[in-house]
């Protein structure tokens, strides 16, 4: 059986490495990139069981990302993580279908 793969998407190296070991000693396949675009060509090729997004990459926001995911794979959860932990980040991230919020550092 394979394991669940989490698809990682931030711009600092330490979050995706810090995130990819954790979730790798704990069962999970971990695909992860800094970039928002790679992330949006996971989700649309099927890749993943779940999402952590940074809100602010490089090359676009999470927060964009989250309404397109949804349309194109409802069932695919997605936690928005952010270095940026307002309470308007955290309001944008629900109402736009966000599973979870996280605020970093974690």
């Amino acid at each position: 059986m394979t394991p669940p793969t989490i698809l990682v998407a931030d711009d600092d190296r330490s979050i995706r490495t810090v995130l990819g070991q954790a979730l790798g000693r704990a069962g999970y396949q971990v695909l992860s990139t800094p970039y928002a675009s790679t992330l949006w060509q996971w989700v649309e090729e099927g890749e993943g069981d779940l999402v952590i997004t940074d809100v602010v990459m490089p090359d676009g926001s999470g927060l964009d990302l989250i309404p397109r995911i949804h349309q194109m794979r409802p069932e695919l959860r997605i936690i928005v993580m952010s270095a940026q932990s307002t309470l308007t980040t955290a309001v944008k991230a629900t109402q736009r279908g966000a599973f979870e919020y996280l605020a970093k550092p974690f």
